[in-house]
């Protein structure tokens, strides 16, 4: 008997927590409330800080939804394969990602920032091959990118960890296995994984949220509010100009 759930249980686990489970919205509202009423920190380092925690609050979401039906991800530490996957972002999303690699301590940064400037010069000729790929309109631009085995920008290929974790795009935390992880060696699009993109309403809800309050009631310097909530991109594109 196998110790791996089935596609067709994975299914009916879905079906389990759509039928008993109702987001917490009062998670992210309360986030942003939170940071609101701080006095003495800057709009921006106010916006940093939603970033990292609002982000934080999909994770908990994630597991709380899992715990309801019984579901434990079979996604392991060096498991890297879901890091080849077009990412997307917008341009706030990067700037803030790049803004945490700053405030990093000086050895951690310094390597990220090194790993990203050989990144850029080793797979040179795949990014500018998918820089371009149309993950909008083109039903098949995921499997054309991963079939590519292009690693993510903050992937450590000698350890097969993240070198952002923490802040980690909400794309990297809502794609799970539930079953066999082989599905995932073996297929380019294995179909027993799992996203829970759909939190993406309430992440943004709760950031756009903050941002028009600072917007109207304080001042935001490090980036355009709200165009730069709009320019959605591939993280490979907004790191390399990281780079240039």
């Amino acid at each position: 008997m196998s110790i791996f759930l089935t596609y067709e249980e994975i299914l009916l686990k879905c079906e389990e927590i759509n039928a008993k489970y109702e987001i917490n919205q009062e998670r992210f509202d309360e986030i942003v409330d939170g940071i609101l009423v701080k006095e003495d920190v800057s709009a921006d380092d106010k916006i940093a800080q939603a970033f990292a925690q609002l982000l934080q609050a999909v994770s908990e979401e994630i597991s709380d939804m899992e715990s309801t039906a019984d579901l434990m991800p079979t996604c392991q530490m060096g498991c890297a394969f879901c890091c080849y996957f077009p990412i997307i972002t917008n341009k706030m999303e990067a700037m803030l990602i790049k803004d945490a690699i700053s405030k990093m301590p000086a050895d951690r940064k310094h390597f990220i920032e090194n790993h990203l400037s050989d990144y850029y010069q080793v797979y040179e000729e795949k990014v500018e091959q998918l820089s371009g790929i149309d993950i909008i309109s083109d039903p098949d631009a995921k499997y054309k990118y991963k079939k590519e085995q292009l690693p993510c920008p903050f992937l450590n290929l000698k350890t097969n960890a993240c070198m952002v974790y923490e802040v980690r795009p909400l794309p990297c935390r809502t794609y799970a296995n539930y079953t066999n992880p082989k599905v995932c060696a073996d297929n380019i699009m294995p179909k027993e994984t799992i996203s829970y993109e759909f939190l993406y309403q309430e992440y943004m809800g709760a950031m756009n949220e903050l941002l028009q309050y600072l917007y109207e009631n304080d001042r935001i310097e490090k980036m355009d509010y709200p165009g730069d909530l709009y320019q959605e991109g591939l993280l490979i594109n907004w790191m390399k100009e990281s780079v240039l």
